[in-house]
Formats: C-alpha cells, structure tokens, sequence
C-alpha cells in the first residue's frame, strides 16, 4: 500500500500530532470510566490505532507493548468483522504479553464503502482474572493454566451486544476449571473496566471519523504511510550514525536472569542501507518458572529502545521496526512453548532484554531492571476446592533509572517498559486492609561514577489483616550495570517482618517458659516467593538503583560540581496533575 500524496513536512507533523491525540484522548477516556485502581490511578493502559492491516500507526505514550495483538485479529478474522464488533484477546498467542493485560480491539469502517479503515485498541492491566493466587501474577506458576484466564479471540461485543455470558465463562468457569485454579476474584470490576475500555476505543472511532470529515480519507491514510515512512527513515538514520559513532557495525551484549539465564544480543548493521539485523541466539533455553516471554515483548522492547534512541519527536509506530530483521531462537525463553508461563516475561525478561539491547548500543546504563511487581489479596478456591469472594491488588514499584553521557540517572521512578504509576497512599490505605509506614528514597543505592545512578526506593507496608502476598522481582542476584567505568546500581531485596504467633509456634511454651513476646522475625524472602502473611506482619521492599556512568572524577571540587547539577526532588502524582489542570483554567 503506498502513497501518492507529496509529502508536506507541515502536514506531517500535524497528522503524527492529530493520531497521537487521538490515542492520548482514548487514554483520558479510559482513565475517567475505569474503577479499578490498576487503570484509574496507576495508568497500568495503554491505547493506540493501527492501519487496516494491523500496522501499529501511533502508541500514545503510555506503555509500549501494543505490537502484534492486532494484525493476529486482523490475520485470523479476516472479513468476519462487521460494525459494532470488539473482540477481546489476551494469549501470548495472539499477540499478548501476559494474561492479566487484556486487549479489545475495535474497526472502524468507512461510513461510505463500508470497509475497514482503522482499528482503535485499549489494553489494560486487570487485577484478578484467575489463576492459582490473588492478583493473577503468581511468582510459582509453571504453566500458563496456573496464571489465569487465557482469550485468543472473543468477540465480547458481537454486532453490537454485549456478551455477558461469554465473558463470564472466559473468566471465571474455565479458569477454574484447572485444578488448584480459581476463576476471577472480582468479576464485577474487570468487567466494568472492559467496558471502559470499549468506550475507549469508540471515543477513538469517534476522533477518527471527525478527523476525515475535516480532511478526507485519502488524505488521512496517505499521511498515516508517510508517518510510517518517517519513522523508518529515522531508525535508518540512527542506526547508520551508530556506526559512526562506535566505528564498528557489529554489537555484542549480554546480561542474565537472576536464574543465570542469559539473553544474549548480536547485531549486524548494513550501514549503506541503514538495517540491521538483531540475533537474539546464545539466549537461554525456556524456563521452567514465569520468566518466559512472548514474541511480541521483545519485538515491543526492540521498539522501544530504538524510538528511545531518535533525536526526534515521532509517533512509536510500526516504521521503526522495518529496518530491522528479529531472530529468536525457537525454545529459548524468548520464543517458548504455547503452553509456557509468561507472567514474568512481561515485566521483568522485556526489563532485561533493554537493558540488553541499550548496552549493544552503548547508550546508558543500567536501570533498576525490574518492576517489583507485588500483589495481595484474599479469596478464591481454597485446598478444600470451597469457593469465596474476594480481591486482588497489584501494584510496580519504582527504582532508579541508568545515568548515560552527560545526565545522571533519576531516583524514584518507572522505569523502561513499565511506565506506570504507583497507587496514592491514601487511596491504598482506604480501599485495601494495609498500612504504609514508609516509602522513601534508597539513598546511596544508585552507582557511582562521573554520572551517578538514580537511587532505588524503599517501601514499607504493614498487613492489618491475614492476606496472601506474592513478590516477582529480579535484580537480586546480579546488580544493574554500569558503562564506561560506572560502577553497578545495588542489588534489591524483599524482607518479611514476621510477628511472632503460637500458631505458627513462635511462642515458647511450657513451665519455664518466658512471658516476653520475641521480638519480629526479619527473613529475606528471595526475590520470587507467595507467603501468606499475618496481621502486622511488613514487607519491606528495597529497590536496585541505576548504574552510573563514566569513572568517577578525580578532582574532587569538579565531583562536587557534577554532583549538584543532579535534578531535585519534585512533586509528581495525581494530585499535582489535578492541581496543575485547576490552575489552568
């Protein structure tokens, strides 16, 4: 499909504003209508259109994992899509991440020929769709039966009715269905936040059909092509100036799982044509555990480091990746087994395979390389297979960011992939039974150097009632890198502050025994464990920092004056963006 229309460089960046506005104003759609606290509050979305052939055409800036989904829905329904249809998807096999991100697809059709001229997406992030514990990111899961509800293709919305039943038996009969397994804890709000999500995608079909009748069809979609175009021109141009700059068109990098799994990267780069291809071989076999990732996660992670890489304001588009050939050994962690766990492949391997792929490029270093990825909950199907109501919460935590040539890195933040918020404190504290002592900065855990790490955080959280509570995290074993002489970010870890109870046989007992409670327990859980905590029992989560970047400065007064030009703390959160939209009016 190419374009007949000259391009206009005015023009074009109009209309790469105009779709982007369009996928930024789906995303404030779904914000407002959402109930849960994973979409409401954390932004755990994402939305974006894509061309009639599943192209991904602008990914507002929310969480870049939106490739592939479409184009399998595309491939696989063909013309059995008609108005009013959304279809629901999740499988790995279809282009998803892991299951707890659910994606509806909606087309949008000509209102003259009645063909398909666009497809808007929402993928959202739902707290409970099943599985073997509250919060669907099980740290044990070994297959993808135990992570929950599986959709490859499901038309939720069928000519325009909603399909409650259907919906029903995806989420909460078939899970439940695997034993050990229980169906969606909390149906009623994933079902409200879908139905946000198909508002979403409207108000995106809405926009679309406005922005046509401003301009006309043709013109739309020719500037959707030279958008592309653009983009690959872009990564062209970097990636010949890659070249340039390391005076070499072959990059090597590797890193490891905390397993000792490692992903490994080569890349050659054609720099007369301004291509490359990126050979993932040498990556471990899949694992027998959740940190296997779906193809799509690291096609969307190779996106984004190159789109991160652009000196230039484009739209995260499917252009990016012409230029670019992905090999991925069949078996390894990074293409495994349709039946394989991927829970964690999502949030902590695309970490990993970033920080793989920004070392090739010697373009920073290391950030924290984790999500910190905790949920708790209550409810569900106990061993005695008896079903209760219940809930589950999810939650990423932040860390700090790699520090590259001329910046340090930031202290405090997501990072990456991840690109969501964390939940208000007191929000938290009034929808769940937790406490938060502490969240802080972790001073000193950034790495050292010319340019320092940003500093991980330290998160305090007091259970005021029995709940089961799950970690999946990394960067426990091996330490965010840093380059050029920087020195590595510190390791994070996860510590139960255990309460002493006679149930669990913390009390001594018998005639000699004392009247003094012992003190808490602290235990070191690893960075991958579910343990079912008491009342007053605490987590406390010490994020990785970021590597730094360039040997640190002998001359102490020129040390001095790098260090202060760090960045201050500054206020950030919900409650600023509301009172900065207020003080606009």
């Amino acid at each position: 499909m190419a374009s007949s229309t000259a391009v206009d460089p005015i023009m074009l960046s109009l209309f790469a504003n105009r779709f982007m506005s369009i996928a930024e104003a789906m995303g404030r759609a779904l914000q407002q209508t959402a109930i849960s606290t994973n979409i409401k509050e954390r932004l755990d979305f994402s939305c974006a259109l894509f061309a009639p052939d599943g192209d991904l055409v602008a990914n507002a800036p929310f969480i870049p994992i939106h490739l592939g989904a479409v184009k399998y829905q595309v491939e696989r329904l063909g013309k059995d899509l008609k108005e009013g249809d959304v279809i629901m998807a999740n499988s790995p096999q279809a282009g998803g991440t892991h299951l707890p991100d659910i994606t509806l697809i909606t087309p949008v059709f000509d209102q003259d020929t009645k063909e398909i001229i666009f497809f808007t997406a929402s993928r959202g992030h739902h707290a409970d769709i099943g599985g073997i514990l509250p919060g669907s990111m099980p740290p044990t899961s070994v297959n993808i039966f135990e992570e929950g509800a599986e959709i490859i293709s499901f038309k939720i919305v069928n000519n325009g009715v909603f399909d409650r039943q259907g919906l029903m038996e995806y989420m909460i009969d078939k899970p439940a269905s695997y034993p050990g397994n229980s169906g969606c804890r909390n149906f009623r709000d994933v079902e409200s936040d879908l139905k946000a999500q198909i508002a979403a995608n409207h108000k995106g079909i809405q926009l679309i059909h406005a922005l046509i009748r401003e301009y006309d069809l043709k013109t739309v979609q020719d500037y959707m092509l030279h958008i592309r175009s653009n983009a690959e021109q872009s990564v062209r141009s970097l990636l010949r100036d890659v070249v340039k700059r390391m005076g070499t068109n072959v990059l090597e990098a590797r890193d490891y799982l905390d397993d000792g799994s490692p992903i490994q990267i080569h890349i050659d780069i054609d720099s007369e044509k301004g291509s490359a291809l990126i050979d993932f071989a040498g990556t471990g076999p899949e694992i027998r555990g959740n940190l296997n990732s779906p193809i799509s996660v690291v096609h969307s992670a190779v996106i984004y480091c190159l789109r991160a890489m652009l000196d230039s304001d484009i739209p995260l588009n499917a252009g990016c990746l012409v230029p670019v050939e992905i090999k991925i050994p069949d078996g390894s962690l990074l293409k495994p087994s349709p039946t394989a766990a991927v829970c964690g492949g999502n949030v902590l391997t695309s970490q990993r395979i970033v920080d793989v792929v920004l070392k090739a490029f010697n373009a920073c270093a290391a950030s924290q390389g984790c999500c910190n990825n905790l949920t708790y909950g209550e409810g569900g199907k106990d061993k005695n297979g008896v079903v209760t109501s219940g809930w589950g919460y999810y939650e990423t935590i932040a860390g700090g960011s790699g520090a590259g040539p001329h910046w340090h890195g930031t202290s405090g933040v997501h990072t990456h992939i991840t690109n969501t918020r964390i939940g208000d404190v007191e929000i938290l504290e009034r929808r769940y039974p937790v406490m938060l002592h502490e969240f802080s900065i972790r001073e000193g855990s950034g790495g050292v150097g010319e340019w320092r790490g940003g500093d991980g955080v330290v998160r305090d959280i007091e259970f005021l009632v029995p709940l089961q509570v799950s970690i999946l995290s990394e960067r426990r074993t091996f330490q965010p890198y840093g380059l050029e002489g920087g020195g590595n970010g510190e390791r994070g870890k996860n510590i139960w502050i255990k309460q002493a109870r006679a149930e669990d046989g913390d009390l001594p007992s018998g005639p000699s025994a004392s009247s003094t409670k012992p003190p808490p327990r602290h235990i070191n859980i690893g960075g991958k464990a579910s343990v079912m905590m008491g009342k007053g029992d605490h987590l406390v989560l010490n994020t990785p920092g970021g590597g730094a970047w360039g040997a640190p400065l002998k001359n102490k007064d020129v040390a001095a004056a790098v260090t202060a030009e760090r960045p201050g703390w500054s206020a950030r959160g919900s409650l600023v963006e509301r009172e900065s939209v207020q003080a606009g009016f």
